[in-house]
């Protein structure tokens, strides 16, 4: 849809509304508009699509979100010193920016906005997990996700059985999701500078998880398994009373060497002997 040619620059509203990024709230700030523009065409088609975006900051991402096709943003900002300069693109998108000044942990993001939405998001990386895991249980309710994670993390979402990244996150996500990295982004493209390098990565929910579980057993499994993912399966799951040969696991396997599919046959077994 463009941008408003008057849209004053990213670091004049940073300076003028004294936004310095703030470390307790995870605070990075994209302010390169090739990258935040890459990020919006990443989540397309948006064409009908309202999309949530979590921790806008200055809203660099979000120009980039209101000159897509987006039928609206939803913009929700814990900052308080950030919803004056949000304020901006409220005027220059009149209708199109929606700003709920609030915590994304508490707060329930399909009530928002109806559907289909997606989320787009550079999220702040000391709840990026958290938040994760709370969408991925009504992972239904979501067309697609673009998010920005730190590179390690992202390693984790998409790990396959076997690596060193393989764990609980992984297992999770993957039961939930479609997940694949996009593009990594250096740690130079952010104010003030992260120190680890970033990866956007697309998550796709699927129409029905990948295998029957309910996503609690599943996490307590995952749990108990990768909290000791050095020691053999009859040892790491004696505390929730499980004998992974009755589903036909190797107890003498390792968490890392078992498929989604295998840890959900446990969460399965989980629920039936707690039942």
């Amino acid at each position: 849809m463009g941008t408003p040619a008057d849209l004053p620059p990213l670091r004049d509203v940073i300076r003028d509304f004294g936004l310095g990024a703030r470390k307790s709230l995870g605070q990075h700030f994209l302010l390169d508009g090739n990258l935040t523009g890459r990020i919006a065409r990443a989540a397309d088609p948006l064409d009908g699509v309202n999309v949530i975006e979590i921790g806008p900051g200055p809203g660099g991402l979000t120009r980039a979100l209101l000159a897509s096709d987006a039928t609206a943003v939803w913009a929700v900002e814990k900052d308080t010193r950030c919803i004056a300069a949000l304020g901006i693109l409220q005027s220059a998108y009149p209708g199109r920016l929606h700003i709920l000044e609030a915590d994304a942990l508490d707060t329930d993001l399909t009530a928002l906005t109806p559907a289909p939405r997606a989320i787009v998001a550079n999220l702040p990386y000391n709840i990026s997990t958290v938040l994760l895991l709370q969408w991925l249980r009504r992972a239904d309710q979501f067309t697609r996700m673009v998010l920005m994670f730190q590179k390690e993390v992202a390693d984790r979402l998409t790990a396959a059985p076997g690596s060193k990244a393989y764990g609980r996150l992984s297992v999770v996500t993957q039961w939930r999701a479609q997940v694949r990295p996009l593009f990594n982004v250096s740690k130079e493209a952010f104010t003030p500078p992260p120190k680890v390098a970033s990866t956007v990565v697309e998550v796709i929910p699927r129409a029905e998880p990948l295998a029957p579980a309910v996503m609690t057993d599943l996490e307590k499994v995952t749990q108990a398994a990768f909290g000791q993912r050095r020691k053999m399966l009859r040892s790491s799951l004696k505390s929730l009373g499980l004998d992974p040969a009755q589903v036909g696991i190797n107890p003498e396997a390792r968490a890392e060497d078992l498929s989604v599919e295998e840890f959900c046959a446990l969460a399965r077994m989980l629920a039936e002997r707690n039942a």
